[in-house]
């Protein structure tokens, strides 16, 4: 669809297929970016024939995240812009999981190579994952000073327990499709040549599918596994503000790139 510069929506009979557009970025979530997935995911209330919505990113990886490069919240220095619009600009990302999570339609991630940060919350947001064998997820937030945000969280700790979530979130580190399978993150992982056949094969079994049963046991399966995620997670974007703020995020952002050891003081 033109009306996007960042992602194109692709439909077929009953099947929708959201494609990230970023691929020289590693189709990372700048602002504008997650802006137009919002939409994306909202337009699907008004095209009630689709029933499985697949989302994927184009090249080598489905999503690094944050764009750290780009315009926003992530990116620009803090405290030069009002705080009301920081506050703002942090929400975004975590309505576009709101989106997906409130989505009608059956959501299957089509996960190609990274899913890191924000990425994976995207993907873990969606109701299936079918995962490339080069697929690997990672949140490097922790090494840049910040929490978690996006509603990732009670995303990751449904799907994984919370001693695997702690490992990721805390622990920062990048585990592989075949470990993640075996986890309960990913439900299958396939070469990577059969991604998109696997994928669409899935599409069309839930396609088939009694359209409103299915919206109702999948709103019915969120609310109980999701019960408390407002009262835990309303203010992680509040927390991502005020960890970005910390001297350790300040080193973090300087060292990031470099072989460079921060040396993480608590300040």
């Amino acid at each position: 669809m033109s009306d996007y510069q960042y992602l194109t929506i692709d439909s077929a009979e009953t099947i929708a297929t959201i494609t990230l557009r970023r691929p020289e970025r590693a189709n990372a979530l700048g602002y504008a970016v997650l802006q137009e997935l919002e939409g994306a995911v909202l337009s699907m209330r008004d095209q009630p024939d689709i029933r499985v919505v697949v989302l994927t990113g184009e090249g080598r990886h489905f999503s690094s995240g944050a764009d750290l490069g780009g315009p926003g919240p992530a990116s620009e220095p803090r405290r030069e812009i009002p705080l009301v619009h920081r506050r703002r600009q942090a929400r975004m990302g975590g309505r576009v999981i709101r989106a997906l999570l409130d989505m009608d339609q059956i959501s299957i991630a089509a996960w190609n190579g990274a899913a890191m940060g924000g990425g994976g919350c995207v993907a873990t947001a969606c109701d299936f994952r079918i995962a490339a064998d080069d697929a690997f997820l990672c949140y490097p937030e922790i090494d840049i000073g910040l929490n978690l945000m996006w509603w990732g969280l009670p995303l990751i700790t449904r799907l994984a327990g919370p001693s695997r979530a702690k490992r990721l979130v805390i622990g920062g580190e990048r585990i592989g499709a075949p470990v993640l399978e075996r986890w309960g993150v990913v439900d299958e992982v396939v070469p990577r040549d059969e991604l998109m056949p696997r994928v669409y094969s899935l599409a069309r079994f839930y396609a088939g599918k009694a359209p409103i049963a299915a919206q109702m046991i999948k709103r019915s399966v969120n609310a109980l596994s999701g019960a408390f995620d407002e009262a835990v997670m309303h203010m992680d974007f509040d927390q991502n503000l005020l960890t970005a703020a910390t001297d350790d995020a300040a080193l973090a952002r300087r060292t990031y790139r470099t072989e460079q050891t921060p040396g993480f003081t608590g300040n």
